[in-house]
């Protein structure tokens, strides 16, 4: 897995795959859970890109939510396919490696759709925020210009976040030990393992994991007090259910999304737990993005009207 060469009157090694350790199996679990995960991959991916057909074919989902909303759907089905490819591979394969190159790939691919959802799920709560809070500007703030320049900074973050963090963790030096005890390269198994002098890496990498998570959250959270007394203040209590209808299926997006990798990215190296990452990195890499497209058509009325004339369109 290494090779090692006289530098300085010391040895240095340079890794040339890793382990992926995965999920401890039987064989009889191996055939269950691959067909398990596969069906969620497939289910997901199918659920994100009818979503991404339904919004382009109805002229009545033409406004910045929806735009958002294509867009978020689009992030997603690469977000999976960074991941779980890889995973079900692992799953039924006895050879689990990943080339160093392979997983400094996919940890930056990964990074970069992580840090971009957390700001495009903040735009949203801000979309959100111009469309009850300032309903006669939202049309002049909202145009089809400054969604493509919100989406466009979105990708830029989440690319030079992800640049940043690789260039400090693809430095560091890893030796014999070429066993991750996860199921995909992701930053802290990496930095645990790691034999050279990681603290500053780690101090990089948990600053900006907390920039990127608590800027958007915060803005997250500002938008829905301003959003909640707005809707306070709705005379009627239709006009008020038809408010917060409209807001219902991003917050719970926000909270399922925000919640889970909060545990996992926003503590130091120290704090972090085998077992408890890998169970929690399951849902927000699996079952969340699985769940965010059905919240989004079980809750949102427009979208189920306009899936079901798009269906009966096509029939």
């Amino acid at each position: 897995s290494s090779f090692f060469y006289r530098m300085g009157g010391r040895n240095e090694t340079t890794v040339m795959y890793f382990i992926l350790l995965g999920f401890p199996t039987t064989a009889e679990q191996q055939l269950l859970l691959f067909s398990t995960l596969l069906l969620v991959y497939l289910l997901t991916v199918l659920e994100n890109f009818l979503i991404i057909l339904i919004i382009q074919k109805n002229h009545s989902l033409q406004k910045p939510m929806y735009f958002f909303l294509g867009n978020l759907s689009f992030l997603e089905i690469w977000y999976v396919s960074v991941i779980e490819p890889k995973m079900l591979a692992d799953v039924l394969s006895h050879n689990k490696q990943i080339s160093f190159r392979g997983c400094m790939t996919q940890l930056y691919f990964f990074v970069t759709f992580v840090c971009t959802e957390y700001i495009l799920l903040a735009v949203m709560a801000y979309d959100r925020f111009l469309a009850i809070c300032k309903p006669l500007r939202y049309p002049l703030i909202m145009n089809q210009r400054f969604c493509a320049q919100l989406i466009a900074g979105c990708w830029m973050c989440g690319l030079t976040t992800s640049s940043i963090k690789l260039s400090f963790i693809a430095q560091l030096s890893f030796c014999d030990v070429d066993k991750i005890n996860h199921f995909f390269c992701d930053i802290s198994p990496l930095l645990n393992i790691s034999c050279s002098d990681s603290s500053l890496a780690e101090l990089v990498d948990f600053i900006l994991a907390l920039l990127v998570i608590m800027v958007p959250l915060c803005t997250v959270v500002a938008s829905y007090i301003c959003i909640m007394f707005t809707v306070l203040k709705i005379p009627s209590s239709q006009g008020r259910q038809k408010a917060f209808s409209t807001c219902s299926s991003h917050l719970t997006v926000v909270i399922l999304f925000f919640s889970t990798t909060l545990f996992t990215y926003a503590h130091p190296k120290l704090m972090y737990t085998y077992r408890a990452n890998k169970l929690v990195s399951v849902l927000y890499t699996v079952v969340v993005p699985l769940l965010n497209p059905l919240i989004y058509c079980l809750r949102n009325k427009e979208v189920r009207f306009a899936m079901r004339r798009t269906f009966n369109c096509r029939r």
